[in-house]
C-alpha cells in the first residue's frame, strides 16, 4: 500500500520555494527576497494550488504577519515575516 502524501500548506509551500527559487549575488549569497514573477514563484503556485490565487494568499498571509509584499517593477518581492527590507 502506497503512502498517503499530504498536500503542503500555502505558508509551506512558500517557505520551500524560498529554499529552492530564491537567487544568489556574485558571492554567493541569497538575496532575502524572492520576486514572484520573475522566479517563476507565482507560475508554480498555481500548478500546485490551481484553485488559488497567488496574490490573494500572499496577501492574506501579509495580513497575518507571516509574509511581507513589497511591490516592485514586474511583480512583487516577498520576504519571510521576520525579515522587514529597509526602505
Amino acid at each position: 500500500m502506497a503512502p498517503k502524501t499530504e498536500r503542503m500548506t500555502h505558508l509551506e509551500f512558500i517557505q520551500k520555494a524560498f529554499d529552492t527559487l530564491r537567487k544568489t549575488d556574485k558571492a554567493g549569497n541569497q538575496y532575502a527576497g524572492l520576486h514572484t514573477v520573475y522566479s517563476g514563484f507565482n507560475e508554480a503556485f498555481r500548478k500546485y494550488f490551481p484553485s488559488d490565487d497567488p496574490i490573494k494568499v500572499t496577501a492574506r498571509l501579509k495580513e497575518s504577519g507571516e509574509l511581507n509584499v513589497r511591490p516592485c517593477r514586474g511583480g512583487a518581492m516577498i520576504y519571510m515575516g521576520e525579515f522587514t527590507p529597509a526602505d
